[in-house]
């Protein structure tokens, strides 16, 4: 039978999180150089969860040496490494490569420096109560279920944890701090799960700080007084 969520996780959960971070991205770590997704795994990870990072060695040093057997495979009960553009029987020394850079940057203290985020997880990783809120509130649907992006934004608001919405409020203002351009706000959004256009005449960084204020305006539990810069 498949594994149960609680033995999946205490076998392959942080594994699993390496894996995910190379959705989109090649394998091309060496043993010399860690490569792009694998950085800002480490740099995501050292930020807000460095004890994962012994797991995650160990985890997939595990899997690279004990691969499951026939039996296992039989029934289920394992984890199912995605496809990574790899020969099968190159998999296995690339886990181990990637167990040896994450060994040596927590022996060594390497952290990667500062960034924006590069990969698709790391935009996640880094603002996840924004994820949560653009992809589920304006994906492609969102005119089937609002009529607005301002009543979207009311739903959350109204149907969601205070604080949760505080945390948003924060990684707004986190995202709108890094200062990018027009673009760079887009593709922000974008990987962040936003499918539609902000309402007119409002760029994505100009909407996001609308949301801001909004989510702290009359009616909220943010800051008292503090009034939304216009309509929506």
């Amino acid at each position: 039978m498949p594994l149960s969520p609680l033995e999946h996780d205490r076998r392959y959960g942080e594994l699993d999180q390496v894996m995910r971070a190379y959705l989109g991205h090649p394998a091309d770590d060496t043993p010399d150089r860690p490569g792009a997704a694998l950085t800002a795994y480490l740099r995501q990870t050292w930020h807000s969860r460095p004890w994962a990072l012994a797991i995650a060695e160990r985890q997939l040093r595990d899997y690279a040496e004990n691969p499951p057997g026939r039996l296992r495979l039989r029934l289920g009960e394992f984890y199912a490494v995605p496809d990574i553009g790899l020969a099968e029987g190159e998999v296995q020394q690339w886990l181990l490569c990637l167990a040896d850079h994450i060994k040596r940057s927590i022996e060594a203290g390497e952290v990667p420096p500062p960034a924006l985020p590069a990969t698709h997880w790391e935009w996640q990783a880094r603002f996840p109560e924004l994820g949560q809120f653009l992809g589920g509130w304006f994906s492609q649907d969102m005119l089937d279920e609002f009529t607005d992006h301002a009543s979207a934004v009311e739903d959350y608001r109204g149907s969601t944890d205070p604080h949760l919405v505080a945390r948003l409020i924060g990684e707004l203002h986190e995202l709108l701090a890094l200062d990018l351009d027009e673009s760079g706000y887009a593709i922000a959004v974008a990987e962040l799960g936003m499918e539609v256009d902000p309402p007119a005449p409002y760029s994505p960084d100009a909407w996001l700080a609308l949301v801001a204020d909004l989510l702290i305006g009359p009616g909220s539990r943010g800051v008292a007084g503090q009034e939304p810069r216009g309509p929506l």
